[in-house]
């Protein structure tokens, strides 16, 4: 009877996301590497990148071309809706360049009201009888594929989120346009990944590259849109993720140039390098907005929570929000649309302090409760406006209040716009290097590295979620909120292996061996023993269960109920290596063996010793202590043994 035994799978999923050095070994040794075909190389990044970065190009194109192509639709909407034709878009006499045509200046008068709703109602309508998940500003909802369906987006979203956010924007709704065109380019990736043959992983990257690039596209931002693609997209910074992502952006960016040239988006007249002063003004402010990011962000899920109360279908909810930031609208027409003229205006200081304070909390009032209903449009040129418009106020108080500052109301609003992104989104440098490669003003680029961090230490201090995951937080999503290194990477298999490992010859039979387990001798406790040959290297393990099957013969040795090589690991192999591999394998012990002699049982590695290996991480992460002591005049404290308790030993040492 053949004895059952796990069978080995997973080679190649080792091979190509894991550690490729964790082998399986047998005394005929290279006929196992042969089998095994796993060469030992580096797995930094393999030849697939190459397949991966070239798809990351052709995505920057074709995102940097529907990024224009959504532009121009949203232009026409507008142009047609406020102003009866289509002539300052396509024509003999349309606008050169790049430009978002805005609203302000209609003579449609009261009508403006009802015009926002004819987005509203077809992006309800495009909703329930698309998908439900147009509605949002686009970023969050690209996370939850990501973290929860293998980063699969269903196809049609390539086009109903930019067409339901074209005509929602396109009427006047107060969103940019940035977030269905991350959305967009995001799916289009997405889409891409579903048609070919690739990884959940490499997926998540074409998504994510899609996603940036549309992003650049708008902005001509490819290094804020590369950190803004780690910092929400991949939750992670590794090589295999940021070489085609950089592809993307910095491809998307040259079509950009190509089309329009390459000035700045947002440009901002020549300012003075700031003083101390007015660089501890600028946190000051950075820290006041992101305080009310908090309150923004709480007020955007309010609203929506208020929406689903409602006794009337979900479809309806954004003709109310549209409404309301129609009457808006008539108000303060600034507050129509995307509204990018207004950011240039709030950079270059044109904006007085009656101006800033109206515009400021009509546009906040417009925006979320527009999107708390449930329509579809982007959060970064609102909360941009509302940022700004917050910090060039606070700058006019503190120079009232503090004249000696110095504070430049100019560099106020850009920290402001910054600030209430930082705080919001907890996208820290994302805010930062968007800010000054959007503007190119080089002196603002230390109060925006202070007022931003201000603004994410209050932000984090105070709020758990952010703009971008309370939604999918809501619904039992995890979203990664750190990108720490892996501990595992840092810990070798040979500082926390079990030395001392009972084993059992080959020649022995089950006659000999299961009384001797009966017995409940300490050594016989373990679930898992080595079989060595005569010359003392490894044959095989086996199981306590097997060793104790009835089915097999008191008869038969040892040798015999082995039937394919340990998995194994050698001493200098990192703990990551070793858990992947026993993943792949399906087992919950390692054969540790020499770096020089892989035939050299070294030791035995366990599920629980990984376990056991994260003593010293939290050890280190929350114990305090004091190692330098003035009245030991500055002596170091020498090391104690206690200080590797719970590791396993130190380097070099062995076990007890």
């Amino acid at each position: 009877m053949t004895p059952a035994t796990d069978t080995p799978v997973g080679h190649a999923d080792v091979r190509t996301t894991g550690s490729t050095d964790a082998l399986p070994i047998a005394p005929a040794l290279g006929l196992s590497l042969d089998a095994a075909r796993m060469p030992r190389k580096s797995t930094l990044v393999t030849r697939r990148i190459l397949l991966i970065s070239v798809l990351a190009v052709i995505l920057g194109v074709a995102s940097a071309y529907v990024a224009q192509l959504l532009m121009l639709l949203i232009n026409l909407i507008t142009d047609l809706c406020y102003y009866g034709r289509i002539s300052d878009v396509i024509g003999p006499n349309a606008k050169p360049g790049s430009f978002v045509l805005s609203p302000a200046d209609t003579s449609i008068g009261a009508w403006v009201i009802l015009m926002p709703a004819i987005g509203g109602l077809t992006a309800g309508i495009m909703a329930r009888w698309g998908s439900r998940a147009i509605q949002g500003h686009g970023i969050p909802e690209a996370m939850e594929q990501i973290l929860t369906n293998e980063s699969n987006i269903p196809a049609r979203m390539t086009w109903l989120k930019p067409v339901s956010s074209a005509f929602a924007i396109g009427t006047g709704g107060p969103f940019g346009a940035e977030g269905p065109i991350i959305s967009t380019g995001g799916a289009l990736g997405s889409l891409i990944g579903q048609l070919l043959r690739v990884t959940a992983n490499e997926r998540k990257v074409l998504l994510a590259a899609g996603a940036a690039a549309g992003m650049a596209a708008v902005f001509g931002a490819p290094v804020a849109s590369l950190v803004l693609a780690v910092e929400l997209l991949l939750f992670e910074l590794r090589p295999r993720s940021l070489i085609p992502v950089a592809l993307a952006t910095v491809t998307a960016v040259g079509v950009r140039y190509a089309s329009y040239g390459a000035g700045p988006v947002f440009p901002m007249p020549a300012v003075p390098e700031p003083g101390s002063l007015a660089l501890a003004g600028f946190v000051l402010i950075g820290g006041l907005v992101g305080y009310a990011s908090i309150w923004v962000t709480r007020a955007v899920y309010g609203v929506e929570d208020l929406f689903e109360k409602l006794p009337i279908h979900w479809m309806w909810w954004p003709v109310i929000g549209a409404l309301v930031a129609g009457l808006v609208g008539w108000i303060d027409p600034r507050t129509l649309g995307v509204g990018y003229d207004n950011i240039d205006a709030l950079v270059q200081g044109h904006f007085g302090l009656a101006v800033l304070l109206s515009f400021g909390a009509l546009k906040f009032i417009s925006w979320v409760i527009s999107l708390g209903s449930g329509t579809s449009g982007g959060t970064l040129a609102p909360l941009f406006m509302i940022g700004g418009s917050l910090g060039a106020v606070l700058a006019i108080g503190l120079n009232q209040v503090l004249p000696g500052f110095h504070i430049d109301l100019r560099i106020a609003a850009l920290v402001g716009m910054a600030a209430i992104f930082a705080g919001s989104s907890r996208a820290l440098l994302t805010a930062v290097v968007f800010a000054f490669e959007t503007t190119r003003q080089p002196a603002a680029l230390l109060p925006l590295l202070g007022g931003c961090t201000a603004a994410y230490l209050i932000s984090a201090l105070i709020m758990r979620n952010t703009i971008m995951t309370e939604k999918i937080a809501r619904r039992g999503v995890r979203v990664p909120s750190e990108y720490a290194a892996d501990y595992l990477e840092q810990v070798a298999v040979g500082d926390v292996c079990s030395r001392e490992v009972v084993t059992l010859r080959a020649s022995q039979t089950l006659a000999e061996v299961r009384p001797w387990l009966n017995d409940g001798a300490p050594e016989t406790r373990h679930q898992g023993f080595p079989v060595v040959d005569e010359t003392g290297r490894v044959y095989g393990v086996l199981t306590r269960r097997t060793l104790l099957d009835p089915q097999w013969h008191y008869t038969q040795t040892l040798g015999e109920l082995v039937t394919r090589g340990p998995i194994a690991v050698t001493e200098g192999h990192s703990l990551r290596e070793a858990a992947d591999h026993m993943v792949a394998e399906k087992v919950g012990r390692l054969i540790v063996v020499g770096k020089d002699d892989s035939r050299r049982l070294v030791g035995i590695l366990t599920r629980g010793d990984i376990l056991a290996a994260h003593a010293r991480r939290l050890r280190e992460a929350r114990e305090s202590s004091r190692h330098l002591r003035f009245r030991d005049g500055l002596k170091p404290r020498p090391a104690t043994d206690d200080l590797m308790e719970g590791y396993g030993h130190a380097r070099g040492s062995k076990k007890p």
